[in-house]
């Protein structure tokens, strides 16, 4: 050995070993996932619940459950007598009257475990999104996969898929907008790279859930069949991100200019990229369902999901961040935005999906219309603005609602404000920009009142 390198090899000092210092779970790790479950072996014995639940109420129950193929049943009703288990009662009648548990091969006491550990996934503590939404939207669901459009169209693995994926489409929500998880820099924004945080979460939750023992309901299923319905499941929750809506809506405007019916009048769907497609604005459709309801279950929907937004609003002016529009509960305009998210979001989908299936849900669009004249109604007047005022804020009237649109739907938004006279007319899971009453401009436009 060379002096210079003998030297040089003396005067390494030798690396100490360093404590470590105690981790948290690894990234890897699905959070919201709870464990044990208890409850996983509640159903052991030969006899399971008729409704897939106990509960003292079991006849008054059942009379409401009969009505689940009807559009605007009483879900807060559903709640109270299942004792908070909407969700488990719901998505059991619906795949026992669809002969679904048959068709896929689902054990029954699988299917209850699963729905048992599902609703325990949903926050109890959320006002809005709860168990009782997912069972709504479940409902809601099954009720739009009866339009006489789409008789025989689907196969039981995608009825399946479809229901399911409204089952668990919100689960584990922490009652926060996606917009909020991306500006705190939370866990979950960070695990998804700040791409449909709360979607892709709630698929993760599910699926991993679909592991414990006593939950696989698709256990008996092919593996092509199981490949098959998860991407399916996959298409279906991703497409409840409200950031996708106008892309979305775009897709199905295209589908309706050039749909292919069957003498029988039932539309011609012969691929997999159309049929996904109408499962997903489906779903879509079921998920904004509320301002479609009777006003008294609307006017209900509303109040919850104002309250999950104010609370949120409480959250972010503790945190000394801007608070979200239409989370400020000291300065909400709640009328207005309903009017808005109708206009804007809610009347179009709905125009375009009651085009594709016409004339199975013109019905549910009069529902709507009512509604949206009801909110416009109750628009307290404004009171004249001071010449000051008109001159530094104009004159605009500027409608506030959540909605995160993808950079490429701004445009959509834009020419459909343009485009639509009946929308300028009127005004009008996770959402978060405004919309207003013309083109801001604004790459990121904030629409508040998403259901």
């Amino acid at each position: 050995m060379r002096v210079e390198e003998n030297v040089e090899h003396s005067a390494m000092p030798i690396p100490q070993q360093r404590s470590r210092s105690p981790r948290g779970p690894p990234m890897s790790q699905i959070s919201g996932v709870k464990r044990p479950l208890s409850h996983t072996n509640s159903f052991t014995g030969e006899r399971l619940p008729t409704y897939g639940v106990e509960t003292p109420h079991e006849a008054a129950l059942g009379q409401h459950l009969a009505e689940l193929d009807t559009w605007g049943i009483d879900i807060f009703k559903i709640g109270d007598l299942s004792k908070n288990r909407p969700l488990t009662c719901v998505a059991y009648t619906i795949f026992q009257s669809r002969e679904l548990l048959t068709s896929l091969m689902i054990p029954p006491k699988n299917f209850l475990n699963f729905m048992t550990t599902l609703e325990d996934h949903y926050v109890k503590d959320n006002p809005f999104h709860n168990s009782l939404h997912a069972a709504d939207v479940t409902q809601s669901t099954n009720v739009l996969l009866n339009t006489p459009a789409l008789e025989g169209v689907f196969t039981p693995l995608e009825v399946g898929g479809a229901l399911f994926a409204a089952c668990i489409h919100d689960v584990d929500h922490p009652g926060l907008t996606n917009q909020f998880l991306v500006n705190s820099s939370s866990e979950l924004a960070l695990m998804y790279n700040d791409e449909s945080v709360l979607e892709n979460h709630h698929l993760a939750v599910a699926f991993k859930l679909l592991q414990n023992q006593g939950c696989d309901i698709f256990c008996n299923m092919q593996k092509k069949q199981r490949q098959t319905l998860r991407k399916m499941v996959i298409d279906i929750v991703l497409s409840t991100d409200m950031s996708k809506h106008m892309s979305l809506l775009a897709d199905l405007k295209t589908m309706v200019e050039t749909k292919k019916v069957a003498g029988s009048g039932v539309l011609l769907l012969d691929n997999y990229t159309d049929r996904i497609q109408v499962l997903e604005n489906l779903v879509h459709c079921a998920d904004l369902s509320n301002p479609t309801k009777p006003l008294s279950l609307y006017k209900r929907w509303v109040g919850l999901l104002m309250e999950e937004f104010f609370l949120q609003g409480d959250k972010e002016r503790e945190s000394g961040m801007d608070i979200s529009p239409m989370c400020d509960r000291h300065n909400a305009t709640i009328e207005k935005s309903q009017v808005g998210f109708i206009d804007y979001i809610v009347h179009p989908l709905w125009e375009t999906w009651a085009d594709l299936v016409h004339p199975d849900a013109q019905d549910i669009l009069d529902t709507l219309e009512e509604n949206r004249d009801y909110y416009q109604s109750m628009i307290p007047p404004s009171p004249p603005p001071s010449a000051t005022e008109e001159q530094t804020t104009g004159t605009d009237d500027k409608i506030r609602f959540q909605v995160t649109l993808e950079e490429s739907d701004q445009e959509n938004l834009a020419e459909l404000e343009e485009g639509d006279e009946t929308a300028g007319e009127r005004g009008d899971d996770n959402m978060t920009t405004a919309v207003e009453s013309k083109p801001s401009g604004s790459q990121n436009q904030s629409h508040n009142a998403g259901m």
